[in-house]
């Protein structure tokens, strides 16, 4: 059982492309997206902005096919291997990651706060 209630009826599910390892984004699932997920074997998640259900790539054709789901030792986290329908690409902004923006860590890494 998801443990939706830490954080005020969400859960995190973090994809990952089952072939290559990869972690392709980062959305939140609330009871109702996750029980369409299971139902569809496409991941759905729930749009903290537009406080509405979204199935990740129902309009770019770029959908989530789910190979396996897991969940944290906390259940309170999922974890979603996918295969990604369409062209691949994941991001809205037009890349397979959503991933894309280094952060330097160590010596050269800016205060946090700063960056």
């Amino acid at each position: 059982m998801i443990d939706f209630e830490k954080m005020d009826g969400l859960a995190p599910g973090i994809v990952q492309d089952a072939r290559t390892g990869e972690v392709l984004m980062l959305g939140f699932l609330n009871p109702t997206s996750y029980a369409k997920t299971l139902e569809t074997g496409f991941v759905t998640f729930w749009s903290r902005t537009r406080q509405k259900l979204w199935m990740k790539g129902e309009s770019s054709g770029n959908r989530l096919r789910v190979i396996s789901a897991s969940t944290d030792c906390d259940n309170d986290t999922l974890l979603f291997r996918v295969e990604v329908e369409g062209d691949g690409l994941v991001c809205h902004e037009g890349t397979v990651s959503c991933f894309t923006r280094p952060i330097e860590v160590g010596s050269n890494a800016q205060e946090v706060g700063n960056a």
